[in-house]
């Protein structure tokens, strides 16, 4: 299965024409981290500053980020910077100590959450956010058993990268974690949402006839490694009923697509209309500070809570709190949920149109500013190309622009810039598409 880390590999292998300088710092990189990290692209980057949506190399340089959903506001967003700076210089201490800003925080995130989930918890990042979430979901229920997406990414703790396939075939699935394919409405058609709600009662099922007890169902809202399938209003409804028919809980990890991107609403989760019993976020929630979280139903934390106590050192921090909350700011000041929206919107619409001229482009789907672009070898029977996919990937790098691929064939790319993402951004990365399509197409 080659995956989002699969196509991460093979944009390094062979790569060609690096000068010196750059071929001696992957040397040292190799030699200091050891051999488990990845870089980006044929020819890897070295990035020295972030501005807004541009990233610079050591020359000046400056390449459109339309990848990075950390730093979602822009990076180096100077609220966030000013918050984590003028707060580092204040106090940065923990949750056993009294403050008053963990409090307002929470207040001011949950508000944007169904009054169902009335209580917030902090880690540092997405991945501690997955394996406290799955800690609370097992407790609860008295089960282990876990459903997720067949080319999920949930995280990288132990206990997470056992139900997150993307990892690739050498990270073992844990024997409690069942899979079902991504609802994919390119064919699976009207009859999509029952689908995917019938694969997810099945899989429980499975579990059940294995004598492993149900614990919960988990995904993102955009199925973001498994291709970006935004789907229906609505379609997770049917999934969500089997889960709690399978006395399981369902988690909603919006690491991914929270916080506007989906340009619907605040989270990715409130487009289908389904309410969870936890939510996980991390990633943007602090523009690249780390900082993470779990929201929850009271009922579902009560006995986990008494029980089993919660501390993390470094989770909802003063520091981390006050970035986050600079970062909620800036969301709201400048309509950044409208803005994922519209621009979203203009370039799905702007990537369909070279459809009728590049029949390779086999589907443009998301929901604002999370766009998925699958590439086909076979207009007529859709054959994934992940080589057309990498070769894209790696031409828009060429041309100063910066994105990424996914799917279980590697062959779709992975469009999210950040939220503040402007018209003329759009245009530029069009303008560079385009250019990178006709090289390689005609």
């Amino acid at each position: 299965m080659k995956t989002e880390v699969g196509m991460v590999n093979a944009f390094v292998e062979g790569k060609t024409e690096l000068d010196a300088a750059t071929a001696e710092m992957i040397r040292r990189r190799s030699a200091l981290l050891g051999p488990a990290y990845r870089l980006f692209y044929e020819r890897p980057l070295h990035l020295v500053r972030g501005e807004g949506v541009w990233l610079y190399d050591p020359e000046g340089e400056a390449y459109l980020d339309a990848y990075n959903n950390v730093t979602s506001i822009g990076h180096c967003r100077p609220e966030v910077v000013e918050a984590i700076a003028e707060q580092a210089a204040t106090l940065a201490t923990n949750t056993r100590y009294i403050h008053a800003s963990i409090l307002d925080y929470a207040a001011r995130l949950l508000a944007t959450m169904p009054d169902e989930i009335g209580h917030m918890m902090f880690t540092c990042t997405g991945s501690d956010a997955n394996d406290l979430a799955t800690r609370i979901a097992q407790s609860y229920t008295g089960g282990t058993g876990i459903v997720v997406t067949e080319t999920a990414y949930h995280g990288i703790t132990q206990s997470v990268s056992e139900f997150s396939p993307s990892l690739g075939e050498n990270v073992d699935m844990g024997p409690h974690v069942r899979t079902v394919p991504a609802p994919d409405a390119y064919r699976m058609g009207e009859g999509m949402a029952d689908a995917f709600g019938d694969a997810v009662a099945a899989a429980f099922a499975d579990l059940r006839r294995h004598g492993i007890k149900p614990a919960l169902f988990i995904c993102d809202g955009i199925f973001a490694s498994d291709g970006v399938f935004d789907g229906p209003a609505g379609f997770l409804q049917k999934a969500v009923a089997a889960t709690r028919a399978a006395g399981a809980l369902y988690v909603a990890d919006e690491v991914q697509s929270g916080f506007g991107r989906t340009g619907d609403a605040m989270w990715g989760f409130q487009r289908h209309g389904v309410i969870p019993d936890l939510v996980t976020m991390g990633k943007p929630m602090g523009n690249g500070y780390p900082v993470a979280g779990v929201a929850v139903r009271p009922e579902v934390i009560d006995e986990f809570g008494r029980k089993a106590r919660y501390f993390n050192t470094f989770g909802g921090n003063a520091v981390a709190v006050r970035a986050a909350g600079a970062v909620l700011d800036v969301i709201e000041k400048e309509n950044l949920v409208e803005n994922a929206r519209e621009i979203g919107a203009y370039m799905r619409d702007r990537m369909r149109a070279l459809q009728t001229e590049y029949p390779q482009i086999g589907d443009v789907r998301g929901a604002g500013l999370f766009i998925g672009v699958e590439m086909v070898s076979d207009p007529e029977i859709k054959t994934p190309d992940a080589g057309l996919a990498t070769a894209i990937v790696n031409g828009l790098r060429d041309e100063n622009v910066l994105i990424s691929g996914c799917a279980k064939a590697a062959n779709v790319l992975k469009i999210r810039p950040p939220l503040v993402f402007t018209r003329d951004n759009a245009d530029y990365f069009l303008a560079a598409l385009e250019r990178v399509l006709e090289r390689t197409l005609k």
